[in-house]
């Protein structure tokens, strides 16, 4: 299991470094362009779905008989993370389904006094309630970041519902046990953003500052891309949805101990807890946000099913949007593992 440590250290090493250097046994991708491209700037559907304790937004692209692909954005971000990604597998002839998660734009609660849980198997159990709202029994998942670790769980726990998974830093399945084990200083430095989240001062900032905080982790998380102000306000519009704060501010804490999750989850979360391998055909995609685990030996025997693994330098955290090419070749490949 890629492991926090890991994780932080290759976040810390992009913050103080810009992009990393990094070797591996692996074949290597072409380096990616780090400007942003003139491409798309709207999806070919918008629409809505109630599912499970929620009325989810989600874009939608392709033939609706198609092979269906969810894509899973992460957090500061949204569904246009993937405005690139839809067009080429729509073209290629799958039905793209891009869902705002909970707490992020059109994505609402349908009861007013629904927790705003942003642990881990709820937003798992929130994609097995769109597919089956959706009537969708099987499909290719692929996501970064909170999009990742979603994708990730439900690959462990409902691998039935999953014919294959694209998962950008490898496993990320969240293990509470190993969250309270101290980092170095400098590794420490890279998840400031949770310390601070863990106070009220931090909630009471990411309320008031949620646009500028959210561009100053773009920025940190991907230094050598250089998107600009239009890419990230139309992203920026995901973060005035009123749950927004309390999701994230929940997800986090979760993961620090310092916030409950919710009984109904607790079965599903229980079996997360005990690191289930992913055995259904995997790609997953290393990125000079990673650090040390560019590599993805780190997570390696995670996956016991046929698997992949590709290295995006001179790409940041957001790999689907700073590189849409190689991410869409990358869902394509891991169909046809």
């Amino acid at each position: 299991m890629i492991s926090r440590r890991l994780f932080a250290q290759g976040f810390a090493g992009v913050m103080a470094a810009g992009t990393l250097a990094a070797c591996s046994s692996e074949k290597a991708a072409a380096p990616a362009a780090v400007t942003t491209a003139a491409g798309h700037t709207k999806f070919a559907a918008l629409k809505q779905i109630q599912a499970g304790p929620l009325n989810i937004g989600y874009a939608e692209d392709g033939p609706a008989n198609g092979p269906v692909v969810f894509l899973l954005h992460g957090w500061p971000y949204d569904i246009f993370s993937y405005v690139d990604v839809a067009p080429v597998l729509a073209a290629a002839g799958y039905r793209v389904i891009v869902p705002y998660l909970r707490g992020y734009g059109s994505t609402t609660f349908l009861a007013a006094d629904t927790v705003r849980n942003g642990q881990q198997a709820a937003t798992a159990s929130d994609l097995i309630a769109l597919m089956d709202a959706l009537h969708v029994d099987k499909a290719v998942i692929a996501g970064y970041d909170w999009g990742s670790r979603t994708a990730g769980c439900v690959a462990a726990v409902w691998p039935e519902r999953v014919k294959a998974a694209v998962l950008v830093s490898g496993y990320l399945v969240t293990n509470l046990k190993a969250q309270q084990q101290p980092l170095t200083p400098v590794a420490e430095r890279g998840w400031w953003y949770q310390y601070y989240f863990s106070t009220e001062r931090g909630v009471l900032g990411y309320t008031q500052n949620r646009h500028d905080f959210n561009k100053l982790i773009w920025q940190q998380a991907s230094p050598t891309w250089k998107f600009d102000d239009a890419t990230y306000e139309r992203s920026a519009q995901a973060f005035d949805n009123p749950d927004h704060v309390a999701v994230v501010i929940h997800n986090y804490r979760w993961r620090l101990g310092l916030a409950p999750g919710e009984a109904q989850y607790d079965a599903v979360e229980q079996k997360l807890q005990a690191a289930p391998p992913i055995t259904v055909p995997t790609i997953t995609i290393g990125s000079d946000f990673d650090g040390a685990a560019i590599d993805g030996k780190a997570y390696r025997s995670k996956f016991t099913g046929r698997y992949d693994h590709r290295i995006l330098k001179g790409v940041g955290h957001d790999v689907p949007q700073e590189d849409p090419q190689s991410f869409a070749k990358a869902v394509m490949d891991a169909d046809r593992l």
